[in-house]
């Protein structure tokens, strides 16, 4: 015969009498953010609900009584109004052609400042300056003082070498636009891809050199596949900003010209047509642009971080 033995059952300890249970500590953990949370409900989500709600309506602010439910409507203009599909193809445009031209510039200046070199901090504050100019002076600072017909230095250069004097916002009124915004983004690009490159493996790279490689060849096989994550994050991050951008468009050209945005139509259809509910439905035309944006670039954040645990 086999004698069975069964392996004691450990007894739970009995709770003591004021011992806080774990739910209870959980929520005792996130009570301080609870402020916080209902904060940001209010200001963010609850205003998001009531345009979303509001863009089903036919409304029009100085007609407030003829106001009627008309489903999708709203967004149903947005894409096949000509005006308004016109601003979403500027919105394209202009946020395309800013985020490339920042990106190849801001990788520029980034392997500039991975050198070594006397008066890098120096350079490498100056250079990041721009990005921390607020976005409304930043705009007013090229129409005044660089794009000025009579008085800026653009064409105060030229008149200088005996060049025309050409009024840079009527000739070219998009391309004014996007190098205001370029010149404000770019060191936003450089600061992530400069990020970049100092995280490399710089053993790879004297590898590759003592093996006779060139620099093209170490760029071209060792920098720009480890860039590659921190290029997609920067074109995200900044596609996010620039569709949502107002302030060059409203400050350089008034929306004039054929510049007029995505965001500039919605305060047109708002504040001067009083459209409320073709504004809503526009806004959150570009909300949800934003939110596919900005998952794709919360994903290659999420693989970056990946990426530097497995490496550590």
């Amino acid at each position: 015969m086999t004698a069975t033995t069964t392996a004691p059952v450990a007894a739970t300890p009995p709770r003591t009498l004021g011992q806080p249970s774990e739910r209870l500590r959980a929520w005792a953990t996130r009570a301080p953010l609870l402020p916080a949370l209902i904060f940001m409900i209010a200001v963010t989500q609850l205003p998001f609900v009531a345009t979303l709600v509001i863009s089903f309506f036919d409304w029009n602010s100085l007609y407030p009584k003829a106001r009627h439910f008309t489903g999708f409507g709203n967004y149903s203009n947005v894409l096949t109004d000509p005006d308004l599909r016109h601003s979403v193809w500027t919105t394209i445009v202009l946020t395309v052609a800013v985020v490339l031209a920042s990106l190849v510039l801001g990788l520029a200046l980034a392997l500039l400042l991975d050198r070594r070199f006397r008066g890098r901090g120096i350079v490498r504050t100056l250079l990041i300056a721009p990005f921390l100019v607020v976005p409304v002076a930043a705009a007013l600072l090229w129409k005044h003082v660089l794009y000025n017909p009579e008085y800026g230095l653009l064409n105060g250069l030229l008149h200088y070498v005996g060049g025309p004097q050409p009024d840079w916002i009527s000739n070219a009124p998009l391309l004014a636009v996007e190098a205001s915004l370029v010149w404000q983004w770019t060191p936003f690009m450089m600061l992530i891809l400069l990020a970049g490159l100092q995280s490399r493996d710089h053993q790879q790279v004297e590898a590759a050199r003592v093996d006779g490689a060139s620099d093209w060849q170490v760029f071209r096989y060792l920098t720009l596949p480890h860039l590659r994550r921190y290029l997609e994050l920067g074109a995200l991050l900044g596609s996010i900003y620039i569709v949502q951008n107002f302030d060059a468009v409203f400050t350089l050209t008034s929306g004039g010209l054929g510049t007029a945005n995505l965001p500039y139509t919605v305060y047109q259809s708002f504040y001067q047509a009083h459209e409320n509910g073709l504004a809503s439905a526009a806004g959150v035309l570009v909300v949800i642009g934003s939110i596919i944006i900005a998952t794709f670039a919360l994903r290659v954040v999420s693989s970056l971080f990946r990426e530097e645990v497995s490496r550590a």
